[in-house]
């Protein structure tokens, strides 16, 4: 019998609403079946309480963009009540000094930036918006009210070569830690693969640079640097487990073991709606249908990593073979893995100046404006 741990990690994606339009967005493909489906205050702050009852310590504050939410501060005040470390993942757009005051005074931990981009030009190209001048001065009110600050550039083929721009730029704003992690290919991203996927030439670069900022200031700011696992030849332990430590909840009140989960077919996934997170967790199917290891086939059954990976990651499984319980592909002992491997023929034997397809860009750009109307 599966040993079933507390989710001690819990994100509150509080609505799919955002001002970018980024092509990586992990966003669902058919955000309009989601419009005017969000949970209410009320609703939220009963998941907070039930999630923390259940052991849930640290909490996370995403979107889309949370701070498009007006109850955000009622969440923040909330959850820090109930003794959450909270971690607000944000654009920047819309953070202004008094929003920020009343986060800080209700007792919000920890804030997560993200860039798209180096600089002005490629910040607009590439998340869809002229947000520059906001994120600066966001990057500029966390430090000065005393957050832990992490910017988080997310690298892809059409801005990689700004690496080392990337953490000059964090420097300037004094982060304290940076994350440069390389697309997750679910979602839009993966729609746009082939014009986001860096070549092992465009990686080797980046990662050379990552290495000697790490080396030169290590006392000043800690760098983290992801490799893409299409380029490992192994797979992540996606979300340390299936049901193990992470419980996402949707705008919609969807609960998931991942954020991504919801593309997964011939599971219904419980409602925070119609039930309670203990019974969700514990006594789901959804949650317990990839729990341990009796689910797996080979070659991860006999595979001595099980433990460590887990077999890798069910939805990329999935997306990529349209078998949940296949060995992910990432991995160099899979079945699929040639999957993997034409994926990154492709990108090594194309320009690494490809542009991003406008039409793709406008389809991505498109779905998200539904939301935005709501």
């Amino acid at each position: 019998m599966v040993k079933i741990t507390p989710p001690l990690w819990l994100l509150l994606e509080l609505t799919y609403s955002c001002p970018l339009q980024c092509p990586y967005c992990s966003n669902p493909l058919d955000l309009h079946q989601y419009k005017n489906t969000d949970l209410s205050t009320k609703e939220w702050l009963k998941v907070l309480k039930q999630a923390r009852k259940l052991g849930s310590v640290q909490l996370g504050l995403s979107g889309g963009e949370p701070l498009l939410r007006k109850d955000l501060l009622t969440i923040i005040d909330y959850a820090h009540q109930l003794g959450y470390y909270i971690n607000l993942i944000t654009s920047g757009v819309g953070l202004t000094e008094e929003k920020i005051k009343t986060f800080k005074r209700a007792g919000l931990d920890h804030i997560q930036l993200s860039f798209q981009g180096s600089d002005s030009e490629s910040n607009k190209k590439y998340a869809g918006s002229d947000v520059w001048e906001q994120k600066i001065k966001a990057a500029k009110l966390i430090k000065h009210y005393g957050f832990s600050m992490v910017l988080n550039f997310v690298l892809h083929r059409q801005n990689i070569h700004q690496t080392k721009e990337m953490l000059e730029l964090a420097l300037s704003l004094k982060a304290d830690y940076v994350e440069l992690a390389t697309v997750q290919y679910y979602g839009w991203a993966l729609h746009n693969r082939t014009q986001l996927l860096p070549s092992k030439q465009q990686l080797d670069q980046a990662e050379a640079i990552a290495h000697d900022y790490q080396k030169q200031y290590n006392d000043k700011m800690k760098i983290i640097y992801v490799i893409p696992d299409y380029y490992e030849g192994k797979p992540k332990a996606c979300m340390n487990g299936w049901g193990s430590t992470f419980l996402s909840i949707a705008p919609n009140g969807e609960a998931l073991p991942c954020h991504s989960a919801k593309i997964l077919p011939n599971i219904t996934f419980p409602n925070v709606k119609t039930d309670s997170i203990a019974t969700i967790w514990r006594q789901s199917k959804a949650f317990n249908k990839y729990r341990g290891n009796d689910w797996m086939l080979e070659p991860c059954q006999s595979c001595p990593e099980k433990e460590k990976d887990f077999g890798g990651c069910r939805c990329q499984a999935y997306l990529l073979t349209q078998e949940a319980r296949n060995a992910d592909p990432a991995c160099n002992l899979s079945p699929y893995h040639d999957v993997i491997l034409n994926a990154v023929k492709l990108a090594n034997q194309t320009d690494s100046k490809i542009e991003l397809d406008n039409t793709i860009l406008r389809n991505a750009k498109n779905s998200k404006k539904i939301m935005m109307t709501k």
